[in-house]
């Protein structure tokens, strides 16, 4: 049986050096995951234009980081390393650009729900999952398909299906892209009515609408088992066989109003207070939570100067045990 191994570029391993890294530091620097990628996204973009040949590959030359379906053939089984590689991957401004803007807004909202190992769970298997799905009715397809749409239609649907009735700022394709606040499930349901439609009508269009699907459907499956407890309260009730563990519905509401004063006390430079400003003067809330977010990332504790950990509104310092809310 004879296996082949395909030799990659020294850019594209200094792809993969970004990919993976991004993903380390911002773990190592309490980052959301959210903003890692798109800046991992952005950082391989700028790469592959000054070698597009060899990170997303060319007939006469490298093979490139992109995935195609024949990787899964026992001969060419090597280059399975792409179906991660390819959600790093876009093939020009308007494809990086339009999966970026709707990843910062959906992802953020999504992440700061359920943390960032979920999230990046999340997003890496339905990526995953939504490649495979298009090679299946692809198989002996050399076809190389690369971008983030797999991947940022699976945060869609676990969204979709854990908190339905959540709020984000979207582009919505209706004639003209509309950016609006839409209920995720309702994004939802559009896409994927966009997205069956184009699959049954059978369009072609040199976009993989069937990894569209299958990383939405995988997102919702994941979600049920990986969420299924979200938005619930986690009760004890005592009886006389024992002890016994359910959960009840509950809303979820994050608090409509900032604690400033706390946040101030950690406003210690120019650069902090501006940002500050910002947080005080925002009304929209997906975006007033990402300068939060940045806001904190610079902060240090008021007592020992180290940096500070959030989640969830609350802050806290490691080494000293200091704590505060927002």
């Amino acid at each position: 049986m004879e296996i082949i191994v395909f030799p990659i570029h020294a850019a594209s391993i200094v792809a993969i050096c970004i990919m993976v890294g991004s993903l380390i530091f911002a773990h190592t620097k309490k980052m959301m995951m959210t903003h890692a990628i798109i800046i991992a996204n952005l950082l391989v973009f700028i790469l592959t234009l000054l070698f597009q040949d060899e990170i997303i590959g060319s007939p006469a030359g490298y093979v490139g980081l992109g995935f195609r379906p024949i990787y899964l053939s026992t001969t060419y089984f090597p280059q399975i390393y792409t179906l991660f590689t390819s959600m790093f991957i876009h093939g020009g401004f308007t494809h990086i650009l339009g999966n970026m803007l709707i990843f910062f807004f959906m992802g953020t909202a999504f992440e700061q729900r359920i943390g960032w190992k979920k999230f990046l769970t999340i997003y890496l298997i339905t990526g995953i999952c939504g490649a495979l799905t298009h090679s299946l009715f692809n198989l002996e397809s050399t076809t190389t398909l690369i971008g983030a749409s797999g991947a940022i239609f699976g945060i869609l649907g676990a969204f979709a299906f854990s908190y339905p009735k959540d709020e984000v700022v979207m582009p919505i394709p209706v004639g003209i892209m509309l950016i609006t606040r839409i209920k995720v499930i309702y994004a939802a349901i559009i896409f994927a009515g966009i997205e069956t439609l184009i699959v049954w009508m059978d369009i072609r269009d040199n976009t993989a609408h069937l990894a569209h699907l299958g990383g939405l459907i995988s997102g919702i499956l994941l979600a049920a088992i990986l969420l299924n407890h979200a938005g619930k309260t986690r009760k004890i009730q005592r009886s006389s066989t024992g002890y016994h563990i359910y959960y009840e519905p509950t809303q979820f509401q994050r608090p409509s109003k900032i604690k400033l004063s706390n946040l101030e006390k950690l406003a210690e430079n120019k650069e902090m207070k501006e940002i500050l400003k910002r947080i005080e003067s925002e009304t929209l809330p997906q975006v007033r939570d990402i300068w939060i977010d940045h806001f904190l990332e610079k902060s240090r504790c008021p007592r020992c100067k180290k940096p500070l950990n959030f989640f969830d509104r609350k802050i806290w310092c490691e080494n000293c045990g200091f704590k505060t809310d927002y």
